[in-house]
C-alpha cells in the first residue's frame, strides 16, 4: 500500500513539474494567450520577405505595455539594425544572447541602454557557424570571449524579425549608476535571420559564414 501510494504521489509530483515546465516554455493548455504567442514568435523558421532599416530610438519608440492585439500587427515586420555588440551569452533557454548598442563600449567604459537580438537554437542548427565560439572572433563583442580584442568591438548589422518580449520590458534609465544598464526596451529582433559584419577593406557589410 505503501509503495502505491509513493508511486502515486511520485507520478503526481511529475506531471505537476512537466505542467510547471511547459507553462515556463510557454506550451501546454494552461498558457495564457500572450505567452502562448510569445513562444510562436521565438520559434519562427521563416526570414522576414523584407527589411526596414531600425534604429535604437525606432525600437524604442514602438509602442508598450498594451495588449496583444495592439503589438502583434508590429511582429510581421522584418528589421535591420546596425550598432555593435556589447555583451554576447548564452541564454539558459539555449538562445545566443545579443546586447546591441548605438556606440562601441571601451574596456574601462560603463555600458550604454541596449536592444537586444536572440540567436535561437532553430536558427543555429541551420547555421552551424552561429555558435558563440565562431561568432566572438568575428563580431568582437566588449563582453563575451577574449575580450578585449585587437581593434576594438566590431560594428555589425543584425536583421530579423520584430518581437515584444513583454516579461523583459524595463523603463530605460534604471539602474544608471551599475556597471552593466538595462534594455532599452521588450522589444527585440527575435529570431535574428541575418548576421552581417562590417569590412573595412570593401568598405561595407558581409555576410557572416551560415
Amino acid at each position: 500500500m505503501k509503495l502505491r501510494l509513493a508511486a502515486a504521489l511520485a507520478l503526481a509530483l511529475g506531471a505537476a513539474a512537466f505542467g510547471v515546465f511547459l507553462t515556463a516554455m510557454g506550451e501546454g493548455p494552461l498558457v495564457p494567450p500572450a505567452a502562448r504567442h510569445l513562444r510562436e514568435m521565438k520559434n519562427r523558421i521563416t526570414s522576414p520577405a523584407t527589411l526596414t532599416p531600425f534604429t535604437l530610438p525606432e525600437m524604442a519608440a514602438l509602442p508598450r505595455r498594451v495588449p496583444l492585439a495592439e503589438f502583434r500587427a508590429f511582429e510581421e515586420r522584418g528589421v535591420s539594425i546596425e550598432g555593435y555588440v556589447q555583451n554576447m551569452l548564452r541564454a539558459g533557454d539555449g538562445d545566443l544572447h545579443l546586447e546591441l548598442a548605438a556606440v562601441p563600449r571601451l574596456a574601462a567604459d560603463y555600458d550604454t541602454a541596449y536592444v537586444t537580438a536572440e540567436i535561437t537554437p532553430l536558427w543555429s542548427r541551420t547555421h552551424p557557424h552561429w555558435t558563440f565560439n565562431d561568432l566572438a572572433p568575428v563580431i568582437r563583442p566588449a563582453l563575451g570571449g577574449p575580450a578585449p580584442w585587437p581593434g576594438g568591438t566590431r560594428r555589425v548589422r543584425l536583421s530579423g524579425w520584430l518581437m515584444y518580449d513583454w516579461q523583459h520590458d524595463e523603463p530605460y534609465g534604471r539602474h544608471r549608476t551599475r556597471r552593466t544598464a538595462p534594455r532599452l526596451t521588450g522589444w527585440e529582433i527575435h529570431p535574428v535571420t541575418r548576421i552581417e559584419a562590417w569590412d573595412d577593406s570593401l568598405r561595407r557589410f558581409v555576410d557572416v559564414t551560415p
